[in-house]
């Protein structure tokens, strides 16, 4: 099981004591996932109220600071025990077998349109025999059919957008990903991660956005950028797509002064594993 540290370090100018910060940064508790430990640094005066979506395992930070500088630091130590599968194992589901709580993961989203690609999707891969290859073939596509290309895209970008543009970051790959499964009918949820093993020439550690696909009754993740080690996909938060789970949310006058600087590692300590590449199918969730 591969042991990763990473840190978070933000910094903003809060202009207004009426401003609010909120923030999805720390590691999710699950069973596959254990925080070993962790640290959250803020100025004197903070006030931080805390929120755990008892389904999702998301953890949310409110931060409530006095006008002036605001510098927040996140750091952990998280052990990642992801259940691991054949792949020739897993099955599409059958919609009217799905749980309920999986239902809205069918659904086009904010910036995963699905009903608008469900054409185009079906005469892709609607010939694809259904599973996990089935999956592989929507991931590997939107690989082929993107290009990673730093900061080459907003916030506002989505899945059709990114089709036109034929460039992105992780989000982009993860929303276009999720939207293509969803207009299979299959249920996918976009969940936010760190990119462990990444090129150093595509720039500095960052948040990685993969996704999840139910199959089989779990979540298996698929990073379709293919940046990061499929072993050390860390979990922090989980949504429909990327409007569901920034990880940072501005409210009021308050202002970025700098990037979020990020740093993640492998701990090969106590016997863990380095992250490393797999063909098993895993999940963390």
């Amino acid at each position: 099981m591969p042991r990763l540290h990473y840190t978070v370090s933000l910094a903003y100018e809060v202009q207004d004591a009426a401003a609010r910060v909120i923030l999805n940064i720390e590691a999710a508790r699950t069973a596959h996932q254990a925080i070993v430990r962790e640290s959250l640094t803020l100025p004197p005066g903070v006030q931080v109220d805390r929120h755990t979506d008892p389904v999702l395992a998301n953890r949310w930070l409110r931060v409530h600071a006095p006008p002036g500088p605001l510098t927040i630091q996140y750091e952990a130590v998280v052990d990642v025990n992801a259940h691991e599968a054949d792949p020739l194992t897993l099955s599409e589901p059958f919609v009217g077998d799905l749980p309920f709580e999986v239902l809205p993961y069918l659904a086009p989203s904010r910036y995963a349109e699905s009903d608008r690609l469900r054409a185009s999707a079906w005469r892709e891969f609607g010939a694809l025999a259904p599973g996990y290859g089935r999956v592989m073939a929507v991931r590997a596509w939107v690989q082929q059919h993107l290009q990673y290309v730093s900061q080459s895209s907003v916030e506002t970008t989505s899945a059709t957008d990114s089709i036109i543009t034929r460039v992105g970051v992780c989000r982009d790959f993860a929303n276009l990903m999720a939207a293509l499964c969803r207009a299979l009918n299959l249920p996918a949820r976009f969940t936010t991660s760190l990119d462990y093993g990444k090129d150093p020439a595509l720039g500095p550690s960052d948040f990685h956005a993969v996704v999840e696909v139910f199959l089989s009754g779990r979540w298996y993740l698929f990073d379709p950028s293919g940046v990061a080690l499929p072993t050390g996909l860390l979990r922090i938060g989980t949504g429909r797509d990327a409007s569901d789970i920034p990880f940072a949310s501005l409210f009021g006058a308050v202002v970025p002064v700098a990037p979020p600087a990020i740093t993640v590692v492998a701990l090969a300590e106590d016997g863990h594993a380095w992250p490393a590449a797999t063909s098993l199918a895993l999940s963390t969730a």
